[in-house]
């Protein structure tokens, strides 16, 4: 791999500006390339990050730019596609979340890159957030002590009425799978950084919003190797105290038997000792910046790093399959009504 990374970009939609802003930033990479079906938009976010060529067609892009890395900022049912034109000319890809349509697309696709030999990673940007990379050092230190359980409420109120999601990206409501496909993804792949792999998923999901087509609240719990537990509190129509509802999308406690650490909806980790009513503010380093506490950055710092420097990676695409698993056997335990458990 040369000094320098050569990236393209395919998908020039509203969350993708994060991701372009990113590699914008790096001194050590080339955006060469952004791929968008409307070429007016594509364009724009060429000139705006300074990539200098705009395609309608990744097939045509890939051959002409001949990148490192493809990022691809798609919604989810272009992701194969998109991946099979990566792997089939042996570049490397960095796909958006969720990660394929389907857990047989997703499967497919990770397959294909083994094959090939050509690195398939996700852009899971949760677990690069700085108050959960926090939260990780505090468990790994034995501060909080034994780990009982860690619940995530998430609220960012953005679901309510006939025009929930059209401002962003309103391909949101006509997604049958939403809240857990969508969004919950991100604290599944979240409380397996935090706590280890999951063994059984118990889930009751609903639609409040007639608006959309899928599912935006529901509770679930999993259950983990070491004995731990984990809630996922989601409704997507209510919000929380916070001067940025999308900056950490909800709250967070994880109790243990010595303390409990609590992230607050402005990046605030708190930690209560055992006993005591009085909490202490846990100082860590982090920018209020780009997405959630620039974790696009941080991931894409990170995957840059990988590519070029052959540092460890974290989130690639067959480590995914198993938050993918995790969320098949949510909703078939919503479905049924059933804990599923895991061999």
């Amino acid at each position: 791999m040369t000094a320098r990374l050569r990236v393209a970009t395919v998908g020039a939609g509203y969350f993708s500006r994060f991701q372009h802003e990113a590699w914008a930033r790096m001194a050590d990479v080339d955006l060469v390339a952004v791929c968008d079906r409307e070429p007016a938009r594509a364009r724009a976010v060429a000139d705006e990050f300074g990539a200098s060529d705009v395609f309608t067609d990744i097939d045509a892009m890939l051959d002409a730019v001949r990148p490192d890395l493809v990022d691809i900022a798609t919604p989810p049912a272009a992701h194969r596609a998109c991946i099979e034109a990566a792997v089939g000319r042996g570049v490397p890809a960095v796909c958006q979340k969720p990660f394929c349509g389907t857990l047989a697309d997703a499967e497919a696709m990770v397959a294909a890159a083994d094959a090939a030999g050509v690195p398939l990673i996700v852009h899971e940007n949760f677990r690069f957030q700085p108050w959960h990379r926090a939260a990780k050092r505090r468990i790994d230190a034995g501060d909080l002590g034994d780990v009982y359980q860690a619940t995530f409420r998430l609220r960012p109120g953005d679901g309510q009425g006939p025009e929930a999601y059209l401002d962003r990206q309103p391909y949101f409501q006509t997604m049958e799978r939403f809240l857990v496909h969508e969004t919950a993804i991100h604290l599944i792949d979240t409380f397996r950084y935090l706590l280890g792999e999951v063994t059984s998923a118990y889930a009751d999901l609903r639609q409040l919003n007639p608006t959309i087509a899928g599912e935006d609240a529901g509770l679930i719990l999993l259950t983990f190797a070491g004995g731990w537990r984990a809630v996922f509190d989601g409704n997507r129509l209510v919000d929380h105290a916070a001067a940025n509802r999308r900056l950490t999308m909800g709250e967070m406690w994880i109790e243990g038997s010595d303390a409990v650490l609590r992230l607050d909806g402005d990046g605030g980790l708190f930690l209560r000792r055992h006993g005591r009513n009085e909490e202490e503010a846990v100082a860590y380093d982090w920018q209020d910046r780009g997405f959630g506490g620039d974790c696009v950055y941080l991931l894409q710092r990170h995957v840059a790093d990988h590519l070029t420097a052959g540092g460890p990676l974290s989130n690639s695409g067959r480590d995914y399959l198993a938050n993918l698993r995790i969320e098949e056997a949510v909703y078939e335990s919503a479905r049924t009504g059933r804990r599923v458990t895991f061999s």
